[in-house]
């Protein structure tokens, strides 16, 4: 894989990761009693100023959260029922998307999760094991919101994680440090991220053993993980390819964006029309998007994860 060679053409930074939901409200008292997260703005759109790929007309309520510098977005469809997440889904699933909540201290954190009324993935917070260089003593923890998004607690030691996830004690949920895809050929997605869209590889690492088996709730699990930084160092994409047990299911080509399985990735690039030609050039499939406040474009990556491109 080559590294990017139009470098002003790229993506800056990770604005917010966006989760459709069957219900703001239920939503966003969990994001808020159980996570921590702070209330933004709380809007509804319709008609001309929303629209997406696959839905017209709708009417959709956007919730906006913060916790620590990062941002997430609760899109509720008003006037469209949307499928549910698969209840049998699993972490090898091509559709399988979390973001990483940081803690100060994740006995705490997950004690207090405890208290709400959560699915878990993981057996229990577990510890990565030494011999993982790129990963050894970070402590994970995954489970599911309401609606069966998937999210993850992390723990870093003060050997691992940016600088920003030590310098505060008196919080006990932190930020987001990267949103999680499973991908079913890493190469083909490095092309996708790297050479198309400008980002960089920040580290690379292979899980595996009863330690990922435990934290993914899935036998024999054997992950190549693959993290990637844009050019603003803030929220990352880490790319899950797993080995064992391999690749689970496809996006389903029918789910739109009022199905609750649609998480969105919003990035903001600095040349947006450049960067838009580029992609057309490499025959990636375009879509001018209105989402309320925001005009972008809508991509699918390889794995058809969704994607919003939004201007500086």
């Amino acid at each position: 894989m080559t590294m990017p060679t139009h470098s002003k053409k790229q993506v800056q930074r990770i604005r917010a990761i966006g989760l459709t939901v069957t219900n703001c409200d239920r939503s966003l008292n969990f994001y808020q009693e159980a996570l921590d997260f702070k209330l933004v703005s709380d809007i509804t759109v319709e008609g001309h100023n929303f629209s997406t790929e696959d839905v017209t007309e709708a009417k959709v309520r956007i919730v906006t959260l913060q916790l620590g510098d990062e941002f997430i977005e609760l899109i509720e469809y008003l006037n469209i029922q949307g499928k549910p997440i698969p209840s049998d889904s699993q972490s090898n699933d091509l559709w399988f998307q979390h973001f990483a909540i940081v803690v100060s201290d994740m006995d705490r954190a997950y004690a207090h999760l405890r208290s709400f009324p959560i699915e878990s993935i993981s057996v229990a917070p577990q510890t990565i094991l030494s011999d993982n260089e790129t990963s050894g003593g970070v402590r994970a923890f995954k489970f599911k919101d309401p609606d069966g998004h998937d999210l993850e607690l992390i723990w870093f030691p003060p050997d691992k994680g940016k600088d920003k996830w030590h310098q505060n004690s008196h919080s006990l949920f932190l930020g987001i440090d990267h949103s999680a895809i499973a991908v079913s050929h890493t190469e083909q997605s490095l092309h996708f991220y790297c050479d198309l869209l400008g980002m960089q590889i920040d580290s690379r690492s292979l899980n595996w053993r009863a330690t990922q088996t435990r934290l993914d709730n899935l036998p024999g699990a054997k992950v190549r993980i693959t993290a990637l930084q844009p050019v603003e160092n803030g929220v990352g994409i880490e790319l899950l390819d797993y080995i064992l047990p391999g690749k689970g299911r496809p996006i389903p080509s029918d789910w739109k964006s009022c199905d609750i399985a649609s998480v969105q990735i919003e990035l903001v690039t600095n040349d947006i029309e450049q960067l838009i030609d580029k992609l057309r050039q490499n025959q990636i499939p375009i879509v001018d998007s209105s989402f309320s406040h925001k005009q972008g474009y809508l991509i699918k990556d390889p794995d058809k994860h969704t994607i919003l491109l939004i201007a500086e």
